[in-house]
């Protein structure tokens, strides 16, 4: 999660707009309360995570501070951020001097019919569960069995299928083409990302021979899409029929505490920076070690799998999020604009097709440390170890006051497809990414 801030490169389209926290999201929300006090809480809820609006941070180190207490750092303005916390933390929040005000919980949208254990509530049935996005995908499959395939490439901790779907002109051959990745749901409350994942197997799928810019791209590319890193999480947010808030994946740690953050888990600048913590139970625990996580390793290892006669054969990559609406880049993990294996033209590549990208969505394009730092991020793996151009979509809406992690599902449709022109361009630059900034002799010969 990563919220839009003034760039420090001062480019336009990073100016932020404070806007004021919105009232419950539905009706049928429950209003947010006075601020219950830790001490006085059962300890059943000890690790119910809440969100909380603090008044007073303004700039990157103000919000890795409060980020270095375990919160996770759902949204920020000018002059606030809202943050995921248990009970404890925001205890510990309050010991350091913040006023913290209680948000309201996830909304219910149940549409006056009970719950339904493992689906969405009923008001969001457009929404799909991991069996019904796998259903999707095969029909897609089916539908075309010579552009689409897909193959398991590894288990999540309670042993679900994580998959990569390919997407080409001769899908069943290992053309040398750039490849290029899409992953998506590392936090298991994002479920719009898996719809993200979604729009794209159908709009490729559906588009070759009738759009010209998706055919050229399925005939000159070979395209990766992981739709869901963290499937046992996204069935957890949804196991009672009404949403849980959960972040992690459901991996147990020592105590009592389950989960880890899979976008601080990996193997590049792990737990260097202040940018994650080594305390299980919150909501930025990176693992034990990097790569701990089943799910992350798996993924890492199909990502070093596409290196052919010592080539990485990915050439660009979009780690899908929400919320906030931002385009992000490498580094995470230092405030620096350049440092060790991101030259200045590595960088200026990355933010020229990052800001074109931005224009295309109206997202804000920025630094991923122009917000707070993080380590032991996927961007910053793919990037630092693999020399693979990355970026984070953190996807609808800008704010907690359009649904934060939960939108209505009436916005999927406009929301997937508004990333359409900014996943083209992508591709078709991820044969020379440094064309973006002439110097295509240069790199691309």
């Amino acid at each position: 999660m990563r919220l839009r801030v003034r760039s420090k490169r001062g480019a336009a389209m990073a100016a932020l707009i404070a806007v004021a926290i919105a009232a419950p999201l539905t009706a049928n929300a429950a209003p947010p309360d006075a601020d219950p006090q830790p001490k006085a809480a059962a300890s059943a809820d000890d690790q119910k995570i809440r969100q909380y609006e603090i008044h007073g941070p303004s700039t990157a180190a103000d919000r890795t501070k409060i980020a270095s207490s375990g919160v996770s750092v759902d949204e920020a303005r000018d002059h606030s951020v809202v943050v995921s916390a248990t009970a404890a933390q925001a205890e510990l929040l309050r010991t350091q001097g913040h006023k913290l005000k209680a948000l309201a919980g996830p909304p219910k949208r149940l549409g006056g019919k009970a719950a339904e254990p493992r689906d969405f509530p009923a008001e969001d049935a457009k929404y799909h569960t991991y069996d019904e996005m796998n259903a999707a995908i095969d029909e897609q499959i089916k539908a075309h069995p010579d552009l689409i395939s897909k193959k398991v490439i590894g288990k999540s901790h309670e042993g679900r299928d994580i998959i990569a779907v390919k997407l080409s002109d001769k899908v069943g051959e290992d053309e040398a083409e750039p490849e290029v990745l899409f992953t998506h749901h590392q936090h298991a409350r994002e479920h719009l990302t898996v719809e993200m994942a979604l729009y794209l197997v159908k709009t490729f799928g559906d588009g070759y021979g009738s759009d010209d810019r998706v055919t050229k791209m399925l005939d000159e590319r070979e395209v990766w899409i992981v739709p869901d890193v963290n499937p046992d999480g996204g069935e957890y947010d949804i196991k009672t029929g009404e949403y849980q808030s959960w972040r992690l994946n459901r991996q147990p740690n020592e105590g009592a505490a389950t989960g880890t953050d899979l976008n601080r888990n990996w193997a590049y600048k792990w737990g260097c920076c202040g940018g994650s913590s080594d305390e299980p139970g919150s909501e930025t625990y990176r693992g034990a070690e990097a790569e701990s996580a089943p799910e992350t390793k798996v993924v890492a290892d199909f990502v070093r799998g596409r290196v052919v006669d010592g080539k990485q054969q990915i050439k660009a990559a979009i780690d899908f999020h929400t919320y906030s609406e931002l385009v992000l880049w490498p580094y995470g993990w230092t405030t620096d604009d350049t440092a060790e294996g991101l030259t200045q033209d590595d960088r200026d590549a990355h933010a020229a097709i990052g800001e074109k990208m931005a224009e295309s969505n109206g997202y804000t394009p920025q630094q991923s440390s122009d917000l707070y730092v993080t380590d032991g991020s996927i961007d910053d793996w793919l990037w630092g170890d693999q020399k693979i151009f990355a970026y984070t979509f953190e996807m609808y809406p800008s704010s907690q006051g359009g649904g934060g992690f939960y939108p209505p599902d009436e916005v999927i449709e406009k929301e997937t497809s508004r990333n359409k022109d900014a996943v083209l361009q992508l591709l078709e630059n991820a044969d020379c990414m440094y064309r973006s900034i002439g110097k295509e002799e240069e790199y691309c010969k």
